[in-house]
C-alpha cells in the first residue's frame, strides 16, 4: 500500500510540538507486529494537550497523536489476532511514546490490543473509548471497596466531561444515586438527569478554600477534576468512603490535610488507565458491555471528521465540548 492517508501528525513548529493534519504512507508508521486499519478514535483531554502543544504529551516527535483507536487487524505477525480481528487500543503511552490513532492505519504493539466486546461496533467503542473505560475502572474501584447504593449518594465531579458522563450513567445502572457537578449547571442539567443523575450540582460549590473536614456528604466520589473540587469532596465524604480521583484539569494540587483519613478513614485511590494491567482492562470492557445502556450512550457522542481534530483539541481546552466526541479517521 503505496497511497497517501490523512493523519494528524506532532511536530515541532516554531518551537513547540504540536499537531496538525498531513498526509503520510505506511513506510512512515513504525515497525510493531500488527496492522490496523483504523476505523474510529477519540477526543480526549489529554488529546487536547497534545495537539496544541500545550504540555509536551508528544515525546518522540515526528509521530501521529491519538490515544485511542478502534478498527480492525490487516496484518499480524502475532498468533494472538489475525486478519479480520476487531480491536481497540487506550492509553499505554499512545501519542506519547508510541504512534496513535489519529490515522488511517497504525502498527501496534500486539500486547496494547483488547478484542472489541461483541455488544458494541466499533464507533460505540470509541463513544466509551479511554474516558468510558476509566470510568469504569473509577467504578469498579469503588464497588471494589465496598460501597454499595445502600451506602449512600455517589458524587460525580466534571460530571459534564467524557469520563463525568459515562461514569453517571453506569453508576445510575448500578443503582446508586448519583448527583452530578458541573461547570455547566444550566445547561446541563437535563441532560445528566437523562443519563441517570439524581441531582446536579454547581462546580462552583466545591471550587472554594476547602475545610479540613465538612459535612458528610458522599458515600463515594469519582472526581474527574482535581484541586480543590478534589479537596472539598475528600472533606465531605463519609467514614470509610472512597474517592477515585482520575482528572486534573482544575489543578494537580491538592489543598488537604490528613483529617479526612485518619479521623474519618477516607481512601483517596488514584485511577491509572494508562498503564492498567491487561487482566483491568478486559475486566473494565466486559463490565462496560453488560452495564452500557447504547440508547443513552447514543445521546452522549457525536461523530466529528479527522479534519476538525485540531479545533476540537482547542475546544476541550476551553470545557466547551459536552460528552463524548467520536473521530472518523477516514473524513
Amino acid at each position: 500500500m503505496t497511497e497517501k492517508f490523512n493523519a494528524i501528525v506532532a511536530e515541532e513548529q516554531d518551537g513547540t510540538v504540536k499537531g496538525r493534519l498531513k498526509q503520510i504512507s505506511l513506510s512512515e508508521l513504525p515497525e510493531e507486529d500488527v496492522l490496523v486499519e483504523v476505523s474510529y478514535s477519540t477526543i480526549n483531554y489529554k488529546d487536547g494537550l497534545a495537539v496544541t502543544g500545550t504540555r509536551p504529551i508528544c515525546q518522540k516527535p515526528p509521530m501521529v497523536c491519538g490515544i485511542d483507536l478502534a478498527g480492525t487487524v490487516l496484518e499480524s505477525k502475532d498468533d494472538r489476532f489475525k486478519a479480520g480481528d476487531r480491536v481497540l487500543v487506550n492509553g499505554y503511552g499512545l501519542s506519547e511514546r508510541h504512534w496513535g490513532g489519529y490515522s488511517r492505519y497504525a502498527k501496534v504493539r500486539p500486547e496494547f490490543l483488547v478484542p472489541i466486546p461483541d455488544a458494541f461496533l466499533p464507533e460505540e467503542a470509541m463513544a466509551i473509548g479511554t474516558a468510558g473505560y476509566t470510568s469504569m475502572l473509577c467504578v469498579q474501584a469503588l464497588t471494589d471497596h465496598g460501597i454499595t447504593p445502600e451506602g449512600g449518594p455517589v458524587l460525580v465531579t466534571g460530571a459534564s466531561g467524557g469520563v463525568g458522563t459515562i461514569a453517571v450513567m453506569l453508576l445510575a445502572n448500578l443503582g446508586f444515586e448519583v448527583v452530578a457537578a458541573t461547570g455547566r449547571t444550566a445547561e446541563n442539567e437535563t441532560f445528566l438527569k437523562d443519563l441517570g443523575a439524581t441531582d446536579v450540582l454547581d462546580r462552583d460549590s466545591l471550587a472554594g478554600d476547602p475545610a479540613p473536614l465538612d459535612k458528610e456528604r458522599w458515600a463515594g466520589v469519582v472526581d474527574c477534576v482535581g484541586g480543590n473540587v478534589l479537596a472539598n469532596s475528600i472533606a465531605q465524604t463519609r467514614y470509610e468512603g472512597l474517592v477515585a480521583a482520575c482528572g486534573l484539569a482544575g489543578g494537580v494540587a491538592i489543598p488537604t490535610t490528613v483529617m479526612p483519613f485518619i479521623l474519618r478513614g477516607v481512601t483517596l485511590r488514584g485511577i491509572d488507565s494508562v498503564q492498567a494491567s491487561m487482566q483491568r482492562r478486559q475486566r473494565a470492557w466486559t463490565a462496560l458491555a453488560e452495564l452500557i445502556d447504547k440508547h443513552k450512550l447514543r445521546e452522549d457522542y457525536r461523530v466529528e471528521p479527522l479534519t476538525r481534530v485540531p479545533e476540537l483539541a482547542e475546544a476541550i481546552l476551553r470545557g466547551e465540548i459536552r460528552g463524548r466526541v467520536v473521530i472518523d479517521v477516514n473524513e
